[in-house]
């Protein structure tokens, strides 16, 4: 394919009031500087949009080429840069030779910026016979005394050399001479550039020369030898050592950006496990040292990318990644945290938990919002640590236990969820943990974490002197009972108290009121004053009561938590069930059953009462009597014991492997990516036939990714889907666009068709948009010819995931100068499932958001439609809406009437998109319920809703 030439492009956005081909000669004749200014900014955007204007060429040449302004030479280069050069014989015109005479004349300026200028437009024109007068004047700059000739004249002499060769046969020597006899740093960097790219063999001979000098040389030196050698090595393998030994040494140099490139360079010329770890230190340290924290983010990801490519090779470097740990960001912590737990081992996993153990500490003293979030984060790395090494877990688990009474919240809820993993995947600490666990009983005060304790300490108890230990602290966190007779006894405690102070008053200083006093109310009618008062002071020791220290347990129950009511009638009944299998004292057991029955009935009791800061709930109701009637039924004990004592642990058990099984399988993929089979064939690249991306090295395809010109296969049906019709085949002017959908942005490509005889002059179209959306590039005016085609883009800016609609039209010029004909476009809506993927949260970060969340969407459910189970309809939701399911596999096995799931989805764009799907099917065969959609923006919850809407209405109608 034919090189496409580039150019600088001026543009302004308004085409109103072009002015007339006379007004614009009348203006370069007659105008000053600023007026010609003006003028050649309208030229070159008429030009631009498809006018090349001949006629004004020896206008140009006369009123514009002799001025002085150095803004009119600035665009004078641009006009000459686009201008029609050549005749329709392929010949260059007369009127060049006017031309290459003045830019003869401003290189040899003595204004050192216009020779700079001058130099750097040259390797734009491609044309030979316009270059090669101009050749001596080129190579005489090379000698100015001002180095921005200099180094801009180095790069003249290689466009021109890659132009045509022929023009500067001896470029190669010329650059080689002047690289020896320049002192300028800049202009040493830009000869040694051209040297490598025209003329290699001279570029190692001029490496050689100066080998021992290059560490000490200015950075911008290094960088170009390192370019140079990760190009020269491919090929040139002769002198690899040598080259391998240079990096090795521009490694301990004071620049952080020569450092990157040579440790990136080093990665890419040998896969040496020594030169791997070297490099990698390097990436650390510089991921340390530098305070940007974009810059540390791309070095980790480099680091993560050598440690996968290199199994195994840089795991004695966990340490100083974990360095990484002293950046204030999150994201930075999270990375080297995520690195870090990939290249734990049994040898250095002691030494990774004891310094997570020291960052623990730390976020003990603040409670700000990063430091919470770095403690949860934290507590996750230490759980998955404890799983991976079985030696660790039970330091760990005294560890958090030591912390726990510390912690707020939610970060004691992680701990309890990974104090239950443990204690079920390592049956030797179990009784420690218990231990641990019941001692600690007095200092927790949230809900949650007293409900998780509870629920280990019903499952683990397995001797009878945990038991009675168990019982005996969970007795002493509930206090006196019964609990509602002591409460009421406190509250007739205060009443007298205050009785006796009255009346010590009385009997004081003051003298009672009479207690027929009347007061007037507020409708008018009388009143005593002791009954206005009797029932706010009875509210007021109401709340006096509510407000006195109770124990933890005791405390939760009476503010409402009859969840953990519910839990600690479960651990009661379990408790009582075991200990009878492991007793033969029946006082013992009828002791311990009457009690736990009296406890939950307590609890049944003080849960209807004022003492209380909520009435119970009917299911905590229903829970709890139903663990009154285990404990008083004696006929069935076998069933009773199976469901309390084996099938919930049971079910934790089948969660636990299931989790375990996702960890197994992570790990296989990782591996798997990086396995080599023993039948895979060797690559032997001299050997190997080069195609257009095996040639490039690693540097190149990173170039190319950068630059969007990553080589990418699409099928062609898939690109015919995208195309949207505009407008209708009778219309004059027939418009469709190609959707390309880019990460933050949306490109039509529109195709216009005149489908009429007649020239469209001023033709243009505009777009607007709805939602979130913003045009950033309109389409240039044009004219079209009868029948013909022509295509235009338009960029599009897209802000967040929300549903949005662009819309617009096409105007052109009637007839008459006053007539304008308008031809309203199709509306192209935005699909946001182009900005959604899949994502993976735990349990935990999903209740959080969806509490902290505040915009909903409730989409309802009713799929009347072909008949289809409920995880059919859960898989094709799934599928519709990006979204990945959170719910464990094992929990959706079977077939049921009912069906709940957790689904997560995250946008490019950094939002969390959760849903909650709460399903049954119907006697008749309909699926019912609803979905809930959560959000921090309205814009993603409506937008999904929106969605799922849709397939509803589409399942319907087939």
């Amino acid at each position: 394919m034919a090189e496409v030439s580039s150019y600088t492009l001026i543009h302004e956005p308004s085409s109103a009031d072009q002015p007339s081909l006379q007004d614009l000669r009348f203006q370069l004749e007659r105008g000053n500087d600023p007026v010609k200014v003006e003028a050649m900014k309208r030229i070159l955007v008429i030009m631009l949009n498809g006018d090349p204007m001949p006629q004004l060429l020896m206008h140009v040449i006369r009123f514009v080429m002799p001025s002085k302004s150095k803004s009119l030479k600035k665009l004078l280069q641009f006009y000459w840069e686009i201008c029609p050069k050549l005749n329709p014989d392929g010949k260059l015109k007369q009127e060049m030779i006017l031309v290459c005479n003045a830019i003869r004349n401003d290189l040899q300026h003595p204004n050192e910026y216009i020779r700079g200028a001058t130099l750097r437009f040259l390797g734009k024109l491609k044309e030979p016979e316009l270059l090669e007068p101009l050749i001596p004047s080129v190579r005489a700059c090379l000698e100015h005394r001002h180095a921005y000739v200099r180094k801009n004249a180095v790069f003249a002499i290689y466009s021109i050399f890659a132009l045509s060769e022929h023009l500067i046969p001896d470029a190669s020597d010329l650059v080689l001479g002047f690289l020896e006899n320049e002192s300028d740093t800049t202009c040493k960097r830009n000869a040694f550039v051209v040297l490598a790219n025209i003329y290699p063999e001279g570029a190692v001979q001029y490496l050689q020369k100066c080998y021992d000098s290059i560490t000490s040389m200015d950075e911008l030196m290094q960088l170009a030898f390192i370019e140079f050698i990760r190009k020269d090595a491919v090929s040139n393998t002769a002198n690899k050592g040598r080259y391998l030994r240079l990096v090795f040494d521009l490694l301990e140099v004071p620049s952080n950006t020569v450092v990157y490139e040579a440790a990136t360079a080093l990665t890419a010329l040998t896969s040496n496990p020594v030169a791997i770890k070297a490099a990698a230190a390097k990436f650390i340290e510089l991921s340390v040292k530098e305070s940007d924290n974009n810059v540390k983010l791309i070095v980790l990801v480099r680091v993560d990318d050598l440690r996968k490519r290199n199994e195994g090779v840089l795991d004695d470097l966990v340490m100083e990644i974990l360095r990484v740990l002293s950046s204030p960001d999150l994201d930075v912590r999270r990375k080297a945290l995520d690195i870090a737990l990939e290249m734990i081992s049994s040898k250095n996993v002691h030494e990774v938990i004891l310094l997570l153990k020291k960052e623990l500490s730390k976020t003990i003293d603040g409670d700000n919002d990063k430091n919470v979030e770095y403690r949860q984060l934290l507590i996750h790395y230490i759980h998955q640590c404890a799983i991976k090494f079985a030696e660790v877990a039970a330091p760990v688990v005294d560890l958090l236990m030591d912390f726990i009474s510390e912690f707020n919240n939610a970060s004691a809820v992680d701990v309890i969820s990974f104090v239950k993993e443990v204690v079920e995947k390592f049956p030797a600490l179990r009784e420690s943990i218990v231990s641990r666990l019941v001692a600690s009983l007095g200092d927790v005060r949230s809900g949650k974490v007293y409900r998780g304790a509870l629920w280990i300490i019903g499952e683990y108890c397995a001797s009878e002197a945990d038991v009675r230990a168990s019982w005996k602290k969970i007795r002493t966190s509930i206090g006196e009972i019964p609990i509602l007779a002591s409460e009421q006894r406190l509250l007739e405690a205060v009443q007298d108290g205050t009785s006796e102070q009255e009346e010590e008053k009385v009997n004081g200083n003051s003298k009672p009121k009479p207690a027929s006093s009347r007061k007037v109310l507020p409708d008018g009618t009388y009143a005593t004053e002791s009954a206005l008062t009797s029932d706010s002071a009875t509210n007021a020791k109401l709340e006096a009561v509510k407000a006195a220290a109770k124990p933890p347990l005791r405390q939760l129950i009476l503010d409402g938590d009859y969840y953990l009511a519910a839990t600690l009638s479960s651990t009661l009944t379990k408790l009582v069930l075991r200990y009878s299998k492991l007793s033969s004292d029946d006082k013992q057991k009828n002791l311990l059953r009457a009690e736990a029955m009296l406890i939950m009935i307590s609890v049944l009791r003080v849960g209807q009462s004022n003492f209380a800061k909520a009435p119970i709930d009917e299911d905590s109701v229903d829970r709890i009597m139903a663990c009154i009637k285990s404990l008083s039924d004696m006929d069935h004990t076998q069933l009773i014991d199976e469901v309390f004592l084996e099938d919930t642990h049971a079910a934790f058990h089948d969660m636990v492997v299931a989790e375990e099984s996702k960890r197994a399988d992570k790990d296989r993929l990782e591996k798997a990516k990086n396995a080599v089979q023993v039948d895979d064939s060797l690559g032997i690249r001299q050997l190997a036939k080069k195609s257009a991306v095996e040639g490039q090295d690693e540097f190149e395809l990173d170039l190319s990714k950068a630059t969007g010109n990553e080589i990418v296969t699409e099928d062609s049906s898939s690109k015919l889907n995208k195309v949207v019709q505009l407008t209708g085949f009778s219309d004059s002017v027939y418009a469709e666009a190609y959707v390309k959908v880019h990460q933050f942005d949306i490109v039509l490509d529109v195709l216009l068709v005149n489908q009429t005889t007649d020239t469209l002059q001023n033709l243009c179209v505009e777009f607007a948009t709805l939602g979130d959306l913003k045009v950033v590039e309109k389409p240039t005016t044009q004219n079209l010819g009868p029948h013909a085609f022509h295509s235009v883009q338009a960029t599009i800016k897209v802000s967040s995931t929300d549903t949005g609609v662009i819309f617009g039209n096409i105007v052109y010029d009637g007839s008459s100068s006053t007539e304008t004909n308008i031809v309203i476009l199709n509306d192209v809506h935005v699909d946001i499932m182009d900005y959604i993927h899949p994502g993976m949260v735990t349990e935990t970060q999903f209740r959080t958001m969806w509490t902290e969340f505040e915009w909903e969407n409730k989409v309802n459910i009713n799929n009347a439609g072909k008949n289809q189970s409920l995880k059919e309809y859960l898989e094709g939701l799934v599928a519709y809406t990006n979204m990945s399911v959170l719910t464990p596999a094992a929990s959706l096995k079977g077939e049921c009437q009912f069906l709940s799931a957790n689904m997560y989805a995250k946008s490019v764009f950094g939002e969390d998109a959760l849903a909650n799907l709460s399903i049954e099917k119907e006697a008749s065969g309909h699926i019912v319920g609803h979905i809930r959609i959560r959000s921090k923006g309205q814009g993603l919850a409506l937008s999904l809703g929106d969605r799922i809407a849709a397939s509803q209405r589409a399942a319907a109608r087939a």
